[in-house]
């Protein structure tokens, strides 16, 4: 799924969409004046601070790599659990600072030295690289076992999952180097791609090397990114052991048996109505804003308070009976996912909400990329005319000379909304290094798709552009709203092999369902790592940190993810293999819901098989689903737009329910994102300085925090002492009491 925004929630300055505190940072120190620096140019450097003659240094990037895995560990956990994603642009430069200033004054040659803005945005490079890759595990990798197209044992595929993983990791890499001169250089002034998070990353560094309070800043963040990520961690390691008193409240189920097992109290909590204590989903809330939470809240309402049990009143939907104690037997389960087509199946409320929620997420997300799609076309252009420059220049460079590529490299510099940039050619990622690495990678992946997933080398090597034209428009995507379109790109790339595979006689259902969700997984992390890597091309633009330093820091820490993320995928497919295995699916105990592994299984089954059983009342109200999402798009991108645009904050936001809808029958992540989205707006709204100085790395270190303790939970289930082995099940529905 996407990530959401990351700084959503604050009070934005009109122009830049940033907060206001943050750009009070940026006032021209020369002149005194009360103007907000341009941020389409480098921030001036800060007074009283020597120049960084080499900001790539090994603590650094051990730093960042350290830090990078710890996200990278969390978004399996978190992505996993709702679909969800989180960056470590945030959590590596705050945590970084904070770990270098103490090693920095250790006597060792390799820890000691200054440590400047430039080397502090190099741990951010190397922490977001070794963040990268959970998305291809949370859901293209999961789908594929419950489809049963893989072995029946995840172990055994290590060796597959690590190729594919390179695959998305090191193209994405490679060929996203070229787009930071067309986004961050040529084309961010007029498109308005103020790019907020890397901004806001960048306002931060820069604050907490401040001579004077910036100092004094940095420590008040670090405390309380340190208190919440350890408070997270307790909190998430202890409440398995007590899941009924320190994670989930069933207050309807207590109500139940309060009220000596009255049916009606336990009737609201079947639906999934409770409060669950997750950090990571409260600090998602500060972060994503109020119009994402209540959309999630809201299409959390429509689902489970009112169209769910009138499915179930009407005969359409059935709930299953998981318990056989009679105290019990009013508890019913409604997520059912298993026997999907057999005979005398009925859906399950789940499976019918599926379809509607697959649907927001494509067609919304697919509109919007065919309305800016503008901006691809103006991508082949450039690359076009940098070509003919580069042509001219070798002509030129022998005495000759043509007209036309004259006129066309003219083309690149015509006008003055062309932005200035800081790095020489000395600093720029050389170019055989990116297009070398892109061409061998681009054969790596017709070769591992040969002979690894029986996928024809011509579609793997497509899957490798479809994945670069994704980059773009997510690029693009992230640049203006914060939020990574990547659902999309990996739907859109569902979308496009399903007509490939299924007209061809060679390709059985099960090889094009395999053959589907590996391209979808390819273009989805391709575009992932571009995404990744021009955020922090745009961070150490502003701060400015050489191009290609920041390259090789988010190289060495995307090739640690590398091995990283298809690790930790094996050891949650191994400690909870309700997860995977098709017999277990639906299971009410299962503490992970998946759902971006049901939405990509859900397209993958409908584009690959003609007879997938999707009931008639619910493709009937997908359909009008899609229509709304259509007309919303269109209405929001050609009419509110002028003096009627800040009319959009109004509208809601069909990926928010999109997951609402997949993730299933459960409240509880709805409840979090929403209290948590209602507490930053309150203290945003009394409080806005002393939000912008705390409540940025609070959220960060809950997000954090919970996502490290859940590899922790793993590690202890799998040796026996998780809390289905000796915790208690007190104040749990089907517990004890």
């Amino acid at each position: 799924m996407a990530a959401p925004a990351t700084n959503a929630a604050a009070p934005f300055d009109e122009k830049y969409d940033l907060p206001h505190s943050q750009t009070d940072d940026l006032k021209t120190e020369e002149d005194g004046d009360d103007v907000v620096h341009d941020l389409f140019t480098p921030f001036p450097p800060l007074k009283g601070l020597p120049p960084e003659d080499n900001p790539l240094t090994v603590r650094a990037v051990i730093v960042g790599i350290i830090l990078g895995s710890l996200v990278n560990a969390s978004n399996v956990y978190l992505g996993l659990k709702t679909g969800f994603t989180f960056s470590a642009n945030m959590f590596g430069a705050i945590f970084g600072y904070a770990i270098v200033v103490l090693v920095s004054k250790i006597s060792v040659p390799i820890l000691s030295g200054f440590f400047g803005p430039q080397e502090n945005s190099i741990i951010q490079a190397a922490a977001t690289g070794a963040g990268g890759m959970g998305g291809v595990f949370v859901a293209g990798f999961p789908a594929m076992y419950q489809l049963n197209l893989l072995s029946d044992d995840p172990k055994k595929d290590f060796g597959r999952i690590l190729t594919i993983t390179i695959v998305c990791a090191l193209f994405g890499l490679f060929a996203a180097v070229p787009l930071r001169k067309f986004f961050i250089i040529n084309v961010a002034r007029d498109l308005n791609l103020v790019f907020p998070s890397p901004t806001a990353t960048a306002v931060t560094i820069r604050s907490m090397h401040a001579v004077g309070s910036g100092a004094q800043d940095a420590v008040k963040k670090i405390k309380v990114l340190s208190a919440t990520f350890v408070g997270a961690v307790v909190h998430t390691v202890t409440s398995q052991y007590a899941l009924g008193i320190l994670r989930e409240w069933h207050i309807f189920t207590w109500f139940y048996i309060w009220s000596d097992y009255t049916n009606w109290a336990q009737n609201i909590d079947n639906w999934g109505w409770y409060i669950l204590l997750t950090p990571a989903f409260f600090g998602s809330g500060m972060l994503v804003g109020l119009n994402t939470a209540f959309s999630w809240f809201g299409g959390t309402v429509v689902a489970w308070g009112l169209i769910g049990p009138l499915l179930v009143k009407y005969g359409v939907c059935v709930g299953q009976q998981p318990y056989e104690d009679e105290k019990w037997s009013v508890w019913t389960s409604f997520n059912s996912m298993t026997n999907i087509g057999k005979p005398g199946w009925v859906s399950s409320p789940r499976y019918w909400m599926l379809w509607p929620g697959v649907m927001a997420l494509v067609v919304y997300s697919m509109v919007e990329f065919l309305i800016h799609g503008r901006v691809l076309y103006d991508g082949i252009k450039f690359a076009y005319r940098e070509g003919c420059r580069s042509l001219n220049d070798k002509l030129e460079a022998r005495g000759k000379s043509s007209p036309y590529l004259s006129r066309q490299a003219g083309k690149l510099t015509e006008g003055d909304s062309l932005v200035e940039d800081f790095a020489p050619p000395s600093q720029q990622v050389p170019t055989w290094i990116w297009l070398s690495g892109t061409i061998v990678i681009a054969c790596a992946a017709c070769v591992i798709g040969h002979f690894q997933f029986h996928m024809n080398a011509g579609l793997a090597f497509f899957a490798c552009i479809l994945g670069l034209i994704f980059a773009f428009l997510s690029i693009h995507g992230g640049a203006v709203t914060d939020v990574t379109p990547l659902t999309a790109s990996a739907k859109a790339s569902q979308l496009v092999y399903g007509g490939i595979t299924q007209p061809i006689a060679h390709h059985d259902i099960a090889g094009a369902q395999r053959i589907n969700l590996i391209a979808g997984s390819i273009a989805s992390g391709t575009a992932n790592v571009a995404s990744d890597l021009t955020s922090d091309f745009r961070t150490g633009f502003l701060l400015r940190t050489p191009p290609h330093l920041q390259f090789y820091a988010q190289a060495l820490g995307t090739i640690v993810s590398i091995f990283l993320a298809p690790g930790i995928f094996v050891l949650f497919m191994a400690a909870y293999p309700c997860i995977w295995k098709p017999e277990l699916l639906g299971d009410p105990n299962c503490p992970f819901k998946a759902p971006s592994v049901f939405a990509w299984r859900a397209v993958a089954e409908a584009v690959t098989n003609p007879k997938i059983p999707i009931p008639l009342s619910s493709a009937i109200f997908s359909g009008v689903i899609g229509g709304v999402t259509v007309f919303q798009a269109l209405f929001k991108n050609f009419y509110l737009v002028g003096p009627r645009e800040k009319y959009r904050a109004w509208l809601p936001n069909w990926m928010a329910i999109g997951v609402a809808w997949v993730l299933g029958v459960d409240s509880g992540y709805a409840n979090a994102v929403l209290f948590g989205a209602i507490t930053a707006w309150w203290w945003i709204k009394k409080f806005p300085k002393n939000f912008d100085t705390y409540g940025y790395a609070a959220a960060a270190g809950l997000i954090a925090g919970e996502g490290f303790a859940g590899v922790i939970n793993a590690v202890i289930v799998l040796n026996g002492k998780g809390g289905d082995d000796v915790g208690s099940s007190i104040a749990m529905p089907g517990g004890e009491w």
